[in-house]
């Protein structure tokens, strides 16, 4: 059989036609949402996000944070001169929102939260933590991989 140019042409389109279907087979699959429901939400309170973080700045000993990989958790140690802490912890996935974790701060004496990492997918996640101590109202968060 000869190569000749219809067949070099017909080639030329019938590969193209299948690279084009592909791509526009592969971005309708795709999942281009933004990754937080209420952005736009969040966007507007961002003031009380910022001072938030600037009163965790202010603080003598910062919170601290241990990956434990053998036993499976995270520990979270706050510093000593909180007590009464309330407020929630977010385990927040950059790739997906359908793994994001919430979960309410429950702190023992020592003044340390530990919370399994059994059941989160090896990867990247965020940790985001807003607490309350008394009347004022932090904010902190860290990168991590598991």
């Amino acid at each position: 059989m000869k190569f000749n140019w219809g067949t070099g042409i017909t080639l030329f389109y019938a590969s193209f036609m299948a690279i084009l279907l592909f791509f526009v087979v592969k971005t309708t699959t795709h999942d281009n949402s933004l990754v937080m429901e209420n952005y736009y939400e969040q966007d507007l309170k961002y003031q009380s996000h910022y001072d938030r973080v600037l009163n965790t700045q202010e603080l003598e000993q910062q919170v601290a944070f241990k990956i434990n990989n053998a036993a499976q958790n995270i520990e979270v140690q706050f510093p000593d001169e909180m007590k009464k802490i309330t407020g929630s912890i977010q385990l927040f996935r950059p790739s997906t929102k359908h793994r994001d974790v919430f979960l309410n701060l429950k702190i023992n004496a020592d003044g340390i939260m530990i919370f399994p990492t059994k059941q989160l997918k090896s990867g990247r996640w965020k940790i985001k933590m807003n607490w309350q101590n008394g009347e004022r109202e932090y904010y902190s968060e860290k990168d991590i991989e598991l």
